[in-house]
């Protein structure tokens, strides 16, 4: 472990990160789809069960229908993440696979297993079954791509707030010592609740416009207006749960990885009493000078908005990139190291752990092997910092972190204002409606006669485009929502104990590159098949059957 990693090209690092990147990206196009689209199609048949309308079992038959494209290209490229960390990884997969594995394995043996039963049944079983066992396996089904998204979302979070382990020097690896530590740590439980509900939303988007462009086209009219109904509900409350799960995650981003916050709001110096930045001028191609800079140009924050943010005290303290760098002092006193401090201290655990070794191979004393190891353990918490060469590597890339964050903000509270006014139209709320309309009319969004207007909402045909432009831009905050998550906490792999460079497998950047390029090819053709397939099932609509 001390000097194993030292020789491994940069060229191996940069493509298996960019492979890495490129793998997840495609396959979080389509989980969100798979979690979203499964609530919709749940409640379609619980109605079906509840009021025994053929059009609520059609409804639901079709939406699942879509479901399962998409279900299975999720599949494909999920499976590709798992075997990446065995062979661009593998270092990353030695050192904590004890921990590491045990969410993945537990994914694969029950959550999957979970969903691949149950799909199955409710394909294929609408007349083998029970109305009742096969709403069950509806639901059972979504709730099986939920769980198994629960325990990627844990192996994902122990890597941002590693907990419940030990490292053992005889073995050199890190073990589990809790598994409830693991499993239900606080951001665990945080980044699934928020990943989860903001997926809903993509899956409300997704439906509102397949509805709204039925309704453009004067076809489905019903199954445009319920499924509408249902989508602007679903939406409302996912905006609304993605807000409040977003404002627990900033909390526990500002705790456990304060340098991630800084990047995010691009906060070169920290104090009390912090804004939260709306707009400022941060060059989206070059790493600024935050050394040098006060604050980020042209910037233009809320009052007090990032100190509630972080600590739910407008005066409160929140460190910047600078204060993290060189160290400061806690409001309560205590005091957090200098980055140069903990790379001197992860080089005496690095150096203690080589010296414990060789001492245990040549049979010394047990007191001598004590020594090593208290060194050890005093330092471990600083571990990883003994391969950082110079301090500034542990700044994460700040424009991407930035930006990012501003977009998946500004899009959350767009879709917040369009759910609830199509909600407000959609089920023609006394007085709200009206109000809403006239709000419409006034900014000459919505003409006062709405002769020439579809009955559901009242908005003119183009407005229906509107739905359908939301899609790509539903994405766009759902990805923008990783790229904070996963650029912010570079150059981690594990926060604070294992960078990238020591992660990866000592293997040539060209096969890397070989695979990257290979997947980029596969991937984009994967996608454009479910995009074409998805079309053609969108216009051939619903089968209806005969009550």
């Amino acid at each position: 472990m001390t000097d194993l990693f030292l020789n491994i090209d940069a060229g191996s690092i940069n493509w298996a990160r960019a492979q890495f990147a490129l793998t997840a990206i495609y396959h979080w196009l389509f989980v969100p789809l798979t979690l979203g689209l499964a609530v919709i199609m749940g409640i379609c048949e619980t109605l079906w069960y509840r009021k025994r309308d053929t059009f609520w079992r059609d409804t639901a038959m079709f939406w699942q229908r879509l479901f399962g494209i998409n279900f299975a290209m999720g599949v494909a490229t999920g499976i590709i993440l798992e075997f990446e960390f065995g062979t661009n990884w593998s270092n990353y997969s030695w050192f904590v696979g004890d921990i590491f594995g045990a969410p993945l394995a537990i994914e694969g043996i029950v959550a999957f297993f979970m969903e691949s039963t149950f799909v199955a049944v409710m394909y294929f079983g609408w007349k083998k079954v029970s109305p009742g066992f096969h709403l069950a396996s509806t639901w059972l089904t979504g709730l099986g791509a939920t769980i198994s998204a629960w325990w990627i979302l844990v192996a994902n979070a122990w890597m941002q707030y590693p907990v419940g382990c030990e490292f053992n020097p005889d073995t050199m690896r890190n073990e589990m010592v809790d598994f409830f530590a693991v499993a239900l740590s606080p951001f665990a439980i945080g980044k699934f609740c928020h990943t989860v509900i903001s997926a809903w939303i993509i899956g409300a988007v997704f439906v509102m416009a397949v509805s709204c462009w039925y309704l453009m086209k004067r076809r489905e009219v019903r199954l445009a207006k319920e499924s509408i109904k249902i989508a602007a509900i679903v939406g409302l409350i996912a905006t609304l749960g993605a807000a409040f799960t977003g404002h627990i995650s900033g909390q526990q981003v500002a705790k456990y990885q304060p340098m991630k916050l800084a990047a995010m709001e691009a906060l070169y110096n920290g104090g009390t009493d912090q804004g939260l930045t709306a707009v400022a001028w941060v060059n989206p191609l070059c790493q600024p000078d935050y050394e040098k800079q006060e604050s980020a140009p042209l910037k233009i924050d809320m009052p007090y908005a990032l100190s509630i943010m972080a600590t739910n005290d407008p005066h409160g303290f929140v460190p910047g990139i600078n204060d993290i760098l060189n160290g400061y002092t806690r409001p309560d006193g205590t005091c957090e190291p200098s980055v140069d401090e903990k790379i001197a201290r992860g080089q005496q655990a690095i150096t203690a752990l080589a010296a414990y070794r060789k001492a245990k191979q040549e049979g010394a004393s047990e007191s001598v092997l004590n020594s090593q190891l208290s060194i050890i353990k005093e330092n471990m918490p600083y571990f990883g910092y003994g391969y950082v060469k110079d301090k500034k590597d542990i700044v994460p890339y700040v424009p991407v972190n930035f930006w990012a964050f501003r977009i998946m903000v500004g899009l959350g509270c767009l879709f917040i204002l369009y759910f609830a006014i199509m909600a407000i139209l959609s089920f023609r709320i006394p007085y709200l409606s009206v109000i809403v309309r006239r709000l419409l009319a006034t900014v000459g969004i919505l003409p006062e006669t709405h002769a020439d207007m579809h009955e559901i909402t009242g908005l003119p045909a183009w407005h229906y485009w509107t739905a359908i432009a939301l899609v790509p831009l539903a994405y766009i905050a759902s990805e923008s929502g990783w790229l904070v998550a996963e650029f912010g906490r570079q150059p981690w792999t594990i926060q604070d104990m294992l960078p990238t460079w020591v992660a990866v497998s000592d293997i040539n950047g060209a096969s890397v590159a070989l695979t990257f390029f290979l997947f980029l090819f596969l991937f984009t053709l994967m996608l454009a098949v479910e995009i074409s397939i998805l079309l053609k099932q969108i216009k051939r609509g619903p089968e209806y059957t005969e009550k």
